[in-house]
């Protein structure tokens, strides 16, 4: 059996709604080789700096947290010319939590100025510490869901 590994994405709250709703997950613009790095049982927890897209309010908050379900990585058609890859993900009930309160307690935002920096790369492993310390901010609990 092999460790799941735990992943941060960034997407607009909007962006992430959408991929609860239809369980999936989307990164880095539809990108397949950042989801070539995530296996199934893997952890993927949304960051959402904005409400939307190319602005909206500010949000600065986790907003979803999942299990990846499969090995398995597929292209949907959402508009000529934009054919976004993606994967399945079972997302667990929680709550959105602000990052601002839990920026001593994570370990890539530990001491850095610039905490939000990491999240311009749009996808990055985490600590099993830092995704605890999300989990717990969400109000999810992270081992019942290994069952």
């Amino acid at each position: 059996m092999t460790i799941p590994r735990n992943w941060i994405a960034t997407a607009s709250a909007d962006h992430v709604r959408v991929g609860r709703e239809l369980g999936i997950m989307q990164v880095c613009h539809g990108k397949a080789g950042p989801l070539r790095r995530i296996a199934a049982g893997d952890r993927i927890a949304y960051y959402s700096p904005r409400s939307e897209m190319r602005g909206g309010a500010s949000v600065k908050s986790f907003t979803a947290l999942g299990i990846v379900l499969d090995d398995a990585i597929y292209q949907v058609e959402i508009a000529p010319g934009f054919c976004p890859f993606r994967r399945r993900v079972a997302y667990l009930d929680g709550v959105a939590a602000p990052i601002l309160p839990l920026l001593d307690a994570l370990d890539f935002t530990r001491g850095k100025r610039s905490w939000g920096y990491a999240f311009r790369w749009g996808l990055f492993e985490a600590s099993e510490a830092s995704m605890a310390v999300i989990a717990a901010a969400m109000r999810i609990e992270l081992s019942a869901e290994a069952a």
